[in-house]
């Protein structure tokens, strides 16, 4: 069963600027676009002088939902827009690793693309005062299987089946390290016997 109050579940707040930062890496997914250019906004307002040293990778949810010229409107140094998360996260990598005492880090998306952006960012040692982050979007988990090590997308049940076979109850610990929620074996006491399987995450 689910068990709720674990402290190593994120906790997530409204992105707001930090015009302490010298340079600032803005990161989102889909619905993502509204706190970050929000944030863009009150640095518009406050400290214009950091949008110039402001660059924004985005993932639009489609290719009709194009906010380059939202960005850009912002004046900010860069805008890169990409078709999927595995090119934005290679391109986070490496301007992570280029960047430079003073970054601060906004990300929005869903928690899954969230946790993925962490991940690399702390190999980065970017800590938590550095980092800003916004929940928006599909509450869908990403759940890693403690049995075969292997992860499975977008889950929104509380009960998933892994590529290795098993069933798997998803866990509210959360594993930063790993970007993902724990699954572990739902029958495994009792082989055949499942709880039933309900729309949890949406």
């Amino acid at each position: 069963m689910l068990i709720t109050g674990i402290k190593s579940k994120p906790v997530y707040t409204p992105l707001s600027a930090d015009i302490r930062g010298r340079y600032h890496i803005m990161v989102g997914a889909g619905v993502g676009a509204d706190p970050l250019l929000r944030v863009l906004d009150e640095m518009r307002a406050v400290a214009p002088q950091a949008l110039g040293n402001t660059r924004v990778l985005y993932q639009p949810e489609s290719v009709t939902a194009d906010p380059r010229s939202r960005f850009n409107q912002a004046a900010v140094a860069e805008v890169r827009l990409f078709d999927g998360h595995q090119p934005l996260l290679e391109n986070f990598q490496a301007l992570a690793a280029k960047s430079l005492m003073g970054t601060r880090l906004y990300v929005a998306g869903p928690e899954s693309f969230i946790g993925l952006v962490m991940k690399i960012a702390l190999q980065f040692n970017l800590n938590q005062d550095e980092i800003r982050a916004e929940e928006c979007g599909s509450l869908a988990r990403r759940v890693y299987c403690i049995h075969c090590r292997s992860t499975t997308e977008n889950v929104t049940t509380n009960i998933v089946r892994c590529s290795c076979n098993r069933w798997l109850l998803v866990r509210d610990h959360y594993s930063r390290r790993l970007a993902g929620y724990m699954g572990v074996m739902a029958d495994a006491e009792a082989p055949g016997e499942l709880p039933e399987v309900k729309q949890v995450f949406q």
